[in-house]
């Protein structure tokens, strides 16, 4: 959780906001970077769930012509992101092989992971930040002279300090929850982490049995951030990762809820099942050593009508 914190902000200097439903504040030190279309590159992968927040974020706001996007393939080694998907293994764009390259194009001694999200600088190929909550904070407050007409309203201010709550919940009990369960090295820490996700699951699912989004009637980054740990729970976080006590879809209202938001082309053409199948059961050694990606559940399932209009 220790990211690059530079900022891309409307007028450099001071941001227009600085919460992002992480709990603290953005370092006020953090080098600021300008807003300027063609000037970044978005690097994702459509595995990972940080990233995939970004890519939602960047299309529900119609900034597709402004910010170019590059995807990472599935699987990755213990050095970095690839770019197997394209044309010889290169982002066409940077001409990289490995994102691992654009984080050294800046920082030669880059200590920590090479993670996706990250916004890379085309001219000099190198990385700008890779601090994945205030990517699509950034995206919605920043980027606003670049969003289609109708783009909608990600962090509206009359729930903003609810949303703030119901973010930082979410982060903490579900997004981290499920990898606190996977992860965990011990009984006593599992039954603990398994503990806590399923209060905060069960809480989400009261919480949507009288509100059609989690902060109302519309759209909210909210809904995006907890969509992408939705989408990999019956795939991966059920069996791989033990959270086991029900799948989604034995929850009615987050998992009409869910096919609510996949119905929505932004949220739904930038899932990829085969590819986070992939990334979790052949990338995570340690807990699946055979490296064998199972062939369910069905997709098809989730365009089954969410009766949730």
């Amino acid at each position: 959780m220790d990211y690059i914190p530079d900022r891309i902000t409307a007028r450099g200097g001071e941001p227009v906001d600085d919460r992002a439903g992480t709990g603290k504040a953005s370092p006020s030190d953090a080098p600021r970077w300008p807003v300027e279309p063609g000037r970044y590159r978005l690097i994702a992968a459509k595995a990972c769930p940080w990233a995939n927040r970004a890519i939602i974020v960047r299309s529900l706001l119609g900034l597709e012509d402004v910010i170019s996007l590059g995807l990472a393939g599935p699987t990755h080694d213990k050095r970095s992101w690839t770019f197997d998907l394209d044309p010889g293994g290169v982002d066409p764009v940077l001409g990289i092989e490995r994102l691992q390259q654009a984080y050294f194009a800046r920082y030669p001694d880059y200590p920590r992971g090479i993670t996706v999200p990250a916004i890379v600088e085309i001219a000099s190929g190198g990385v700008v930040t890779n601090d994945f909550p205030w990517i699509t904070h950034d995206f919605f407050f920043e980027w606003r002279e670049h969003h289609r007409p109708d783009a909608p309203d990600l962090w509206p201010a009359e729930v903003r300090d609810e949303m703030e709550d119901v973010m930082k919940r979410v982060f903490t009990e579900v997004n981290n929850g499920v990898y606190r369960c996977g992860f965990a090295g011990s009984q006593e820490a599992y039954d603990d982490a398994y503990e806590r996700l399923w209060t905060a699951l069960d809480w989400l699912e009261d919480r949507l049995s009288t509100r059609r989004y989690l902060m109302g009637d519309a759209i909210t980054e909210a809904d995006v951030r907890l969509f992408t740990t939705l989408a990999r729970f019956d795939a991966v976080y059920h069996g791989h990762f033990k959270c086991n006590r029900q799948k989604l879809t034995e929850m009615p209202n987050l998992w009409g809820y869910a096919r609510d938001l996949y119905s929505i082309p932004a949220f739904g053409d930038s899932i990829d099942f085969e590819q986070i199948k992939k990334h979790y059961y052949v990338v995570h050694t340690d807990i699946n050593p055979t490296q064998i990606v199972p062939l369910g559940p069905d997709p098809a399932v989730w365009l089954e009508p969410h009766g949730r209009g």
